[in-house]
């Protein structure tokens, strides 16, 4: 989850940033000179919703080991340390991938993990929770399911869909505060105060709702990531590790309602993962 939220936050921030410095250069002064060009407002919105997207992605491993504390492990200093690594080394060679870095940092929930914008050169990380409180065969399944995130390229497509509705979010913004500014604020040459403040309210607005749209899309690279974590550590061993992280909760959900990882609440629409029960249900479901 940790990979998924410090992306958000990340493209969040860059986004509002970026949207900033393009006021302040005249763009949007430039986007509304003769009336609104929508030809030119789309092809703006793409390059800084993508370039958004992309700079987030670049920045997401430094991201992570900033606001962790992640303390790469380059010499191990015992025995745990060493079995990380040759655990990670495996089934990055299994998984057809680089050796990621592989690093820990101190937290006392269980959690791991992964992220990088090269799936050759990326990075997995453990919590100090994660190693107390699983026994190994979890953690060699928790690793799996990290190492399949790297290997199926989900930060790049991600990204990607995070830049598609990046696009979505600026172009609708600009054309709401176009419309507002004229319609309730009367201007008639330019834009005035009334187009700036529409844009930047419904660009985090639309900006929110956006994100349920990439959280959908997280959930479902969730159900592949656990089918390669089963894959590469076991099936058996991925079930426990679900419900270890569950707190030891059964399946409950019928196939039709797993395939959709519905928990129900509008909490669950923000969410990067779906229910354990769910997840523990496709893996139960799966053949093999």
């Amino acid at each position: 989850m940790k990979r998924i939220v410090l992306f958000l936050i990340t493209n969040l921030a860059v986004m509002f940033v970026l949207s900033i410095v393009a006021s302040l250069l005249g763009v949007d002064r430039f986007l509304t000179a003769n009336g609104l060009n929508l030809g030119a407002l789309l092809v703006f919105s793409a390059i800084f919703g993508f370039g958004g997207s992309i700079i987030s992605l670049l920045m997401s491993k430094w991201m992570a080991k900033r606001s962790t504390g992640a303390q790469v492990i380059t010499e191990p200093r015992n025995s745990a340390e060493m079995w990380l690594l040759n655990t990670v080394e495996r089934q990055a060679r299994a998984a057809g991938i680089g050796m990621p870095e592989v690093a820990v940092y101190d937290a006392p929930e269980p959690n791991a993990f992964a992220t990088g914008a090269n799936k050759n050169a990326a990075l997995v990380a453990v919590s100090t929770g994660l190693l107390r409180n699983m026994s190994q065969d979890e953690v060699e399944a928790v690793l799996g399911h990290e190492v399949s995130h790297i290997a199926n390229g989900d930060m790049v497509t991600l990204t990607l869909i995070q830049g598609v509705v990046n696009t979505f979010v600026m172009f609708l913004s600009r054309v709401i505060g176009y419309v507002v500014d004229r319609a309730v604020f009367k201007t008639e040459r330019g834009t005035g105060p009334g187009y700036f403040i529409t844009v930047m309210v419904t660009q985090i607005l639309f900006g929110i709702l956006a994100s349920m749209i990439v959280a959908w899309f997280s959930r479902q690279r969730e159900f592949r990531a656990d089918a390669g974590g089963a894959h590469l550590a076991g099936k058996r061993k991925m079930i426990a590790a679900l419900q270890k992280l569950g707190g030891g909760v059964a399946s409950t959900l019928p196939p039709q309602q797993m395939a959709f990882g519905i928990a129900g609440g509008v909490k669950e629409w923000f969410s990067t993962h779906p229910p354990i029960e769910a997840r523990i249900a496709a893996l139960q479901a799966a053949k093999g």
